[in-house]
């Protein structure tokens, strides 16, 4: 008598799952953490270093699929983006901080696809510098629309945030060669 063994993919579906909903409750947890700055409709987050921890933990799909959810339920009103902008559901899509609320998912993806298992930082340091130079180039271009001046949208969405943001990139390279391939392995 041959025994044949099936592994149930229900606990996999249901940890990837999970994974999803957690990165993007991260994401709008770290959207509350916002601190408006003089001179630009843009205000600081930790959105961006949650959006490259989620794609680098998560991986390409996962963190792509959980930034997904994250603007789903931003644009149907829940209240997951950063509260100092005024803009309410899908109308914050189209106002100043939408380019960047737009290429979480594109971020999402390169980080996760760039960096790898995260075993090699250099790797990781890619991977996170790709993920944010994506989500700068979303801001960037839609307050050049808004503005009709990328210069003016230079002055307003990436040079007040290039300090803040070589620090978001250490944390996350830190977290993710730490962290990724055991959270990857469960995955």
């Amino acid at each position: 008598m041959q025994e044949t063994v099936v592994l149930s993919t229900q606990p996999i579906a249901l940890r990837r799952t999970l994974a999803v909903v957690l990165g993007t409750a991260l994401v709008a947890a770290a959207a509350q953490v916002s601190v408006p700055l003089p001179g630009t409709p843009v205000p600081m987050t930790l959105q961006p270093l949650a959006v490259l921890l989620v794609g680098g933990l998560l991986g390409a799909r996962l963190g792509a699929a959980s930034l997904a959810l994250y603007l789903a339920l931003g644009a149907a009103g829940l209240p997951v983006f950063t509260p100092t902008v005024p803009l309410v559901g899908v109308a914050r899509l189209f106002g100043p901080t939408g380019g960047y609320l737009l290429a979480y998912p594109v971020a999402a993806f390169a980080v996760g696809t760039i960096a790898g298992d995260g075993r090699r930082w250099t790797r990781v340091a890619l991977g996170v510098l790709a993920g944010l130079a994506l989500i700068h180039l979303g801001g960037l271009a839609q307050l050049g629309i808004l503005t009709g001046d990328l210069s003016a949208a230079a002055r307003f969405g990436t040079l007040p945030f290039l300090l803040g943001d070589l620090g978001k990139m250490a944390i996350a390279v830190l977290v993710l060669t730490r962290f990724t391939s055991s959270v990857r392995a469960r995955l």
